[in-house]
């Protein structure tokens, strides 16, 4: 199991990441390019990682409630889980490209 310090650490380098990417040029059309989209939703996941950790350690000092944390955690859960099947299923259309012929 992940100490709140671990969790910490991964959404720190993470966010890292993100910032050093340039992930917030917008494509010449004028919209929001992929890159800024998947880099909003990789921070709702890890916002709602926070909050999840934040609930847990509040639970332990015994200033919270046990169904804010079970809520807060199954929220994390599927906003994980939602980003795992969209990852699966990039890589699976990029897959599914690079078997086209020429």
């Amino acid at each position: 199991m992940a100490s709140p310090t671990i969790a910490a650490n991964a959404y720190a380098n993470l966010a890292r990441v993100l910032e050093n990417s340039g992930a917030d040029k917008a494509t010449e059309a004028g919209g929001q390019s992929f890159a800024s989209m998947l880099k909003d939703a990789v921070g709702s996941v890890m916002e709602s990682g926070r909050k999840s950790d934040a609930q847990t350690v509040a639970m332990a000092s015994g200033k919270a409630n046990v169904m804010d944390v079970v809520t807060a955690v199954a929220d994390t859960d599927v906003a994980v889980s939602t980003l795992v099947s969209v990852r699966d299923r990039v890589i699976a259309a990029y897959e599914d490209i690079m078997k086209m012929p020429i």
